[in-house]
């Protein structure tokens, strides 16, 4: 399982409604991000939740990633939550580091 698919399955578990919005460029081994830094994004009730999922190893470079980004001005300002989500196995379970850079 993916790291988005874990980071999709605890959200809903949460009563999120997710969608994964990055895409892969066809016969490439880039993807895109909406707006450049948004992987999953999820509503619930009035609520909109922005997130950029990785390793846990990588969650200080994506947050310099997210919060260099020349759009997160916009989406903070549209009064967004924006997460990074860093996973790791502990044991035999895996574990989310929730990081809020809104």
């Amino acid at each position: 399982m993916t790291p988005s698919n874990r980071s999709i399955k605890k959200l809903e578990a949460e009563d999120w409604l997710v969608w994964n919005v990055e895409s892969r460029i066809p016969r490439t081994n880039i993807t895109k991000d909406l707006f450049g830094f948004i992987d999953l994004l999820a509503i619930r009730g009035e609520e909109t939740l922005a997130v950029q999922v990785t390793t846990a190893s990588n969650v200080s470079a994506r947050i310099k990633k997210c919060t260099n980004h020349e759009n997160i001005g916009a989406v903070r300002d549209a009064n967004w939550r924006i997460e990074v989500h860093g996973w790791r196995k502990k044991r035999s379970e895996w574990v989310c580091r929730v990081v809020d850079i809104s």
